[in-house]
């Protein structure tokens, strides 16, 4: 009977350690320790493409960042943003987000601004693709805020360039 025990629960054992790699979470459906997350993205700027510094539209094209915290304030100085080419930004300069506030992240050159909740890239270059990419979201000492891959096909049933996570 004993043997019968131990054969039970190192199966028992081995079925609840396959069925655990089998359920394994995808990263972009990770839920990460982190009061800040990818609010959405307009991953294609309304008309045409243009990365043009003067006239362009790389400045429609924005990704919001929201503080989900009841009570931290949260200083955005040393996250980064990172698309699945390795385009990086980081926030070198302070940007205090309060609980429930948000900035939009947007590309062209402009005037960073806490009051009118932007940062601007500073670089005319579109950083995300429009048929698809992932966006990842770090923290200063390089562990994931968030993480969340797109496709337009999948995830903008509107077709009008912008996905919501996390509403």
């Amino acid at each position: 009977m004993r043997i019968r025990r131990i054969l039970t629960a190192a199966a028992t054992t081995a079925a609840v350690t396959l069925l655990g790699l089998a359920a394994a979470v995808p990263a972009q459906a990770a839920e990460y320790s982190s009061a800040l997350k990818i609010k959405g993205v307009q991953y294609d700027a309304p008309g045409r493409d243009s990365n043009k510094c003067s006239g362009g539209n790389t400045k429609n094209e924005y990704l919001t960042i929201k503080n989900y915290s009841k009570t931290a304030t949260v200083n955005l100085k040393g996250y980064k943003v990172k698309d699945a080419a390795g385009n990086t930004f980081t926030f070198k300069n302070s940007h205090t987000l309060q609980p429930g506030d948000y900035i939009s992240l947007r590309g062209g050159r402009g005037t960073d601004s806490d009051a009118k909740n932007v940062v601007y890239r500073q670089n005319c270059n579109f950083i995300w693709n429009n048929d698809k990419d992932t966006i990842y979201f770090y923290k200063p000492g390089g562990a994931r805020a968030d993480v969340h891959a797109y496709t337009k096909k999948a995830n903008d049933r509107d077709s009008n360039g912008y996905i919501t996570y996390h509403g």
